[in-house]
């Protein structure tokens, strides 16, 4: 269960197919996804690459607005993006010519003129970056700066976070720390979550659920619930036959049942 114990859904999918033009043809990235997230969800979607999963957080953010079925947010139809959802990609794309206060910023709709901001220096100081304010993106690490991409991403204080594979590029050790940061930031703004990751140990040490999706064209295979009590120790017994049962899902044949007790 999410943050506050809310069971009111946030993200409304049903049904929902996306397909593309490719030479000539079409090839069917998602086929008849469902999925209910509800308010305060730590969410994580884990598949192979290619397998639509990003596709999804596009069409959920509201950058993919052309597909079949429906993705609603809060009851309405998601038709383009919105300052309800927040979004951090892999790359922090930072703007190289900004500060850190001013890429925060410009979160909020601009750049130099809102730096002082008081939501600024909240976020700011939320991902740890105070006394940072300053430099600019190639004076940070890759942890840092990814940092600074969440701290804009929540400046609006967006109802919905969705991170498409954030932490890929970074160190083992970074990613880890990182990982930590993501929860108690998650537990600080009380925000729904929604993670596509290809990486199994991240999943279930952030997810309330794993939604596992297949190969292309991506279904949802199986949706697990993580009752695990947090903070998550890896190395448990739980934890770590969890993140097994998930791995041998992936190579299961589709006529064998899924068995996970302990």
């Amino acid at each position: 269960m999410g943050l506050a114990g809310a069971h009111r859904a946030a993200l409304d999918i049903r049904g929902l197919c996306k397909d593309f033009a490719v030479h000539g043809g079409r090839v069917t990235a998602l086929q008849d996804i469902n999925l209910t997230v509800r308010q305060g969800d730590f969410i994580s979607i884990i598949g192979s690459s290619g397998c639509g999963k990003s596709t999804l957080l596009r069409i959920i953010a509201g950058l993919e607005t052309d597909y079949q079925g429906d993705a609603e947010f809060e009851g309405e139809r998601i038709n383009g993006p919105g300052l309800e959802r927040g979004v951090v990609f892999q790359e922090h794309r930072l703007f190289p010519w900004l500060t850190v206060r001013e890429n925060v910023a410009f979160g909020l709709g601009g750049g130099r003129e809102n730096s002082r901001g008081e939501s600024v220096r909240e976020h700011i100081d939320l991902v740890g970056l105070t006394g940072f304010e300053q430099a600019y993106p190639h004076q940070l690490s890759g942890g840092m700066a990814q940092r600074a991409a969440i701290a804009r991403a929540l400046v609006n204080r967006p109802q919905v976070l969705l991170l498409d594979e954030p932490f890929g590029a970074l160190d083992a050790l970074t990613k880890i720390q990182m990982q930590e940061e993501v929860l108690r930031i998650w537990r600080a703004e009380g925000a729904t979550m929604v993670l596509v990751t290809h990486d199994i140990d991240e999943a279930v040490f952030l997810g309330d659920r794993v939604v596992i999706m297949s190969n292309r064209p991506g279904t949802i295979k199986r949706i697990i619930p993580v009752d695990l009590p947090r903070p998550r120790d890896r190395g448990s017994y739980e934890f770590t036959h969890l993140r097994s049962a998930i791995y041998a899902e992936f190579f299961r044949q589709e006529d064998k049942p899924f068995a996970y007790a302990i």
